[in-house]
């Protein structure tokens, strides 16, 4: 047998009906969370930006400016797991849309500040509104995509945050040199009005893109047609998967009495954290002097090369996440990433501990390497979709749950792994990395091993009784589609199985 007989031997063939479906999904609901993720990532960026545009000395903040992100990161991780839980109680369309809508408006209130303090508060409600769009985006896109789609939609959505920050410098020196001073208003002030009015224009939007869930569909979603609904309810049973339902207690408690909330949530930290060495590629940029004392690159340079590594990084997202894909796998290319992340620990360290005797080359080659493991993210999520197929509720919470603990670890483990004072040449930065790199590595052959022995066995005969009960007794999909909130008619089913018998 050929190898894309192997790999795409059980890849479902789509009706026209089906494709008609998926290719609209593909217009409105990831054009919307794309533009969203990308004006995200630009609010976010943009404070950074406008503190070195003036921001600084025009509201006083010298000796402050930690408290810019800090506010923002604990209010961005307090709302994350209520934002989830909002978000099965109330259309996506109208919490993600209206939460975009409030920070947009927000973002153009910070160009009115006087003062420190005002920012701060601001920042905080930017904090509280922006925690729900990329876990909400994601868990829609579990309820609406297919294991053989999800991971590629993941990784697109996901790959916005590199493009935004790759627009988001070129945007500013636009605004920088045509608007400073128009009107009276600094450049830096224009910078949050012309973000907050293309938020809020993008949130407005949002009510008519968004689909809601497959079970309860957004009625002022114009391009979605009726016979949709049926077409969605059925690709859910296909793959054995429950309907969307809302949070109940019994289903938090479920959630969080799980050993898979907290290892998954675990996997993300230790894969996000391992990799944050690229950020700090500017600071090595910056730190290079020619003989003569002078920096060999200028502040243009600096701010422009690690660009290069965030095109890299958006290319091999993509790739990541289609070969997932296509190849029916999220462990293997899970595991790749981190043996790519070990790799570049090594060259790190080699170059930091001896930089005289070591080429300056390995240091540009392993900063460039570490954006090519960026991509585990969205595997790690649609890994979760297959997981927990009959339990929305639980991967709602693990979503939030794993995203939070990211922001909670990375407060405080940033600035003791990776201290400024120590740029270029961190004491333990890129050795704690290479051994949580190790970790991911070790925690995912293990959770493919449990998920081989005892899970595949109970989500295989959980996809037997939905099939029988399909065949048996199928209720009449419009009367369910027709009610508000939709219980799941299949019964739970242990924590942790999975849809087919696909390797994933």
């Amino acid at each position: 047998m050929k190898f894309g007989e192997l790999a795409f031997a059980k890849r479902h063939k789509r009706s026209p009906e089906e494709s008609n479906l998926v290719r609209r999904l593909d217009i409105f609901l990831m054009t919307f969370g794309c533009i969203s993720q990308v004006i995200k990532c630009k609010d976010q960026t943009n404070i950074n930006n406008a503190y070195v545009s003036g921001m600084k000395e025009d509201l006083n903040l010298i000796g402050n400016e930690l408290n810019l992100q800090t506010w923002f990161n604990v209010a961005y991780c307090l709302m994350l797991i209520p934002s989830q839980i909002i978000l099965t109680y109330v259309r996506p369309s109208f919490w993600l849309s209206g939460l975009e809508i409030c920070w947009g408006v927000i973002t153009g209130l910070i160009a009115t500040t006087t003062n420190a303090n005002q920012v701060y508060v601001l920042r905080a409600f930017l904090g509280l509104c922006e925690s729900s769009a990329w876990p909400g985006m994601m868990t829609l896109l579990m309820h609406w995509y297919t294991p053989t789609e999800l991971a590629k939609r993941m990784g697109f959505y996901h790959s916005c945050q590199a493009i935004g920050s790759m627009m988001s410098g070129a945007i500013q020196v636009g605004i920088m040199s045509t608007l400073n001073g128009s009107h009276g208003i600094a450049g830096w002030r224009w910078l949050f009005i012309i973000n907050a009015i293309l938020t809020v224009i993008v949130g407005l939007c949002g009510v008519f893109l968004l689909p809601d869930v497959p079970n309860n569909v957004n009625p002022r979603a114009f391009w979605f047609k009726k016979e949709h609904a049926r077409l969605a309810m059925e690709r859910l049973e296909r793959h054995g998967r429950a309907e969307p339902k809302k949070i109940s207690w019994a289903g938090a408690k479920r959630s969080f009495s799980s050993w898979i909330l907290y290892y998954i949530a675990a996997l993300y930290v230790a894969t996000v954290v391992a990799s944050w060495g690229y950020s700090y590629f500017s600071l090595f940029l910056k730190s290079l002097k020619n003989p003569d004392g002078s920096s060999v690159w200028t502040v243009t340079q600096i701010n422009g090369i690690p660009i290069g590594g965030s095109a890299i990084n958006v290319v091999f997202v993509w790739i990541w996440a289609i070969s997932s894909d296509l190849l029916g796998t999220r462990w293997i290319l899970i595991v790749a990433q981190a043996a790519i992340g070990v790799m570049v620990c090594i060259m790190m360290t080699v170059w930091t501990s001896h930089p005289k005797s070591v080429p300056l080359a390995t240091a540009y080659a392993g900063y460039f390497l570490a954006y090519v493991c960026l991509g585990t993210a969205p595997l790690i999520f649609a890994w979760l979709s297959d997981l927990l197929p009959q339990d929305p509720e639980a991967r709602t919470l693990t979503t939030g749950v794993a995203v939070a603990m990211y922001y909670a670890v990375s407060a405080w483990s940033q600035v003791l792994v990776w201290p400024a004072v120590e740029a270029p040449y961190y004491r333990y930065g890129w050795q704690s990395s290479m051994a949580l790199w190790i970790l991911v590595i070790i925690l995912t052959c293990v959770l493919r091993y449990v998920d081989l022995k005892f899970l595949l066995p109970k989500r295989n005969a959980f996809m037997a009784t939905v099939i029988e009960g399909s065949d048996i007794d199928k209720p009449d999909s419009q009367d369910r589609l027709d009610r508000d909130s939709a219980p799941d008619t299949k019964a739970p089913g242990p924590i942790g199985a999975v849809s087919g018998s696909r390797e994933i």
